[in-house]
């Protein structure tokens, strides 16, 4: 599946390409939401907000994720070229199958995403290299953020390359805003940011959703 966006466009970036290992030998992507696979409740959350979706995920995902996404938006692939280098690696990797200046970046266990909040991020980060909220007064969610995309992918490069790891790094050498909880309060509410890692987690988010 594909779609060409312009670089006035927004895109959305689906991370995706985790093993899940605290959620057992499934896939979490593509697991059962409450009648709807997760990663389709996350694609359809940004689909009105934004031009085009990418999803990063490894080469073996794809024929899951096709069929979770069928008769949904369009997507493009954006295949990790080295598996298993983790969250940085893969908001790189999705960032370079974008034409647009400006991305969101969600994980795919985000399925409360609010794209009122997405707006908010887009509209923030204009003239600025990233956009990223704040939790907790000391913690950034690097995977429900919006970046301009050829910084950010030049800063996860350099930081691949010195060995790092932590998601925040890239964020170092970039200009960016903070959005903090006050501020995110306007537009969701902070359960949007909640991600599902286990399968006790997955239970009482299709206990909200039925």
């Amino acid at each position: 599946m594909s779609r060409e966006t312009g670089r006035d466009e927004r895109t959305g970036v689906v991370l995706a390409g985790g093993h899940s290992t605290r959620f057992g030998e499934a896939d979490k992507a593509v697991a059962d939401l409450a009648g709807t696979p997760m990663i389709r409740r996350v694609v359809d959350r940004l689909e009105s907000v934004v031009d085009g979706i990418v999803v990063n995920c490894r080469e073996e995902q794809v024929p899951a994720i096709e069929d979770a996404l069928a008769g949904g938006p369009d997507a493009t692939f954006a295949i990790d070229p080295v598996p298993d280098r983790g969250p940085m690696a893969g908001i790189m990797t999705g960032l370079r199958a974008t034409t647009g200046e400006y991305a969101v970046v969600v994980a795919c266990d985000m399925p409360f995403v609010e794209p009122a909040l997405v707006t908010s991020l887009f509209e923030r980060a204009a003239g600025r290299e990233a956009a990223v909220p704040r939790l907790d007064d000391r913690w950034l969610q690097t995977t429900q953020a919006v970046y301009r995309a050829a910084p950010m992918i030049h800063a996860c490069e350099r930081a691949l390359e010195r060995g790092e790891r932590k998601i925040t790094e890239p964020l170092l050498t970039l200009d960016y805003v903070v959005l903090d909880e006050d501020e995110l309060r306007e537009y969701a509410p902070l359960e949007s940011f909640e991600n599902i890692n286990t399968r006790a987690e997955f239970e009482a988010a299709s206990d909200r959703l039925e």
